[in-house]
């Protein structure tokens, strides 16, 4: 993380700060461009690290109208898993639900724009049809993170948008 963080500062962003150890970096731009900005951070982290790596970028607004709209009781915890799957630009559309593999008797799962929000007792992950997934190019058009970890990077990102307004 601390060479991931180095690749932005690098790149002239400011207030760079990496959460957790799963790629996970808020910081600040002008830049309004999101598909250069995309292309801009690829690009350097594949020079930095030697293996190409999609990067989904996700901004203040949108970050806290998805939030808003998960319900509060959705958790990560001993007693369920919700996740949040960020979706590339080409598979973000209310229809990619229908490439889900769910079962709804155990399942809920919700598109909201960016993102599907997937929620399961812990006691019936096991049955969940998720996996079949795996390997798909729906699979490799998503990056995946539980809900405490998105509704964290949510609150740094509000932070640093407080600093920066003082």
């Amino acid at each position: 993380m601390p060479r991931l963080k180095a690749v932005f500062e690098s790149l002239g962003f400011d207030a760079v700060k990496t959460y957790i150890n799963s790629g996970n970096v808020i910081f600040r731009t002008k830049a309004g461009d999101r598909k250069r900005l995309t292309t801009k951070i690829e690009k350097a982290i594949e020079t930095e690290f030697g293996a190409p790596v999609a990067v989904a970028l996700r901004d203040l607004p949108e970050m806290k109208k998805l939030v808003a709209k998960i319900p509060a009781e959705w958790t990560n915890d001993k007693e369920q898993r919700c996740d949040v799957m960020f979706l590339w630009p080409e598979f973000d559309r209310r229809t990619v639900l229908k490439e889900f593999p769910i079962n709804p008797d155990i399942e809920d799962v919700s598109y909201l724009p960016g993102a599907v929000v997937w929620r399961i007792d812990a006691k019936n992950a096991a049955k969940s049809r998720r996996t079949k997934m795996f390997g798909t190019p729906l699979y490799r058009g998503l990056s995946i993170r539980n809900v405490n970890t998105v509704r964290k990077l949510t609150d740094l990102m509000l932070e640093a948008a407080e600093q920066a307004g003082r």
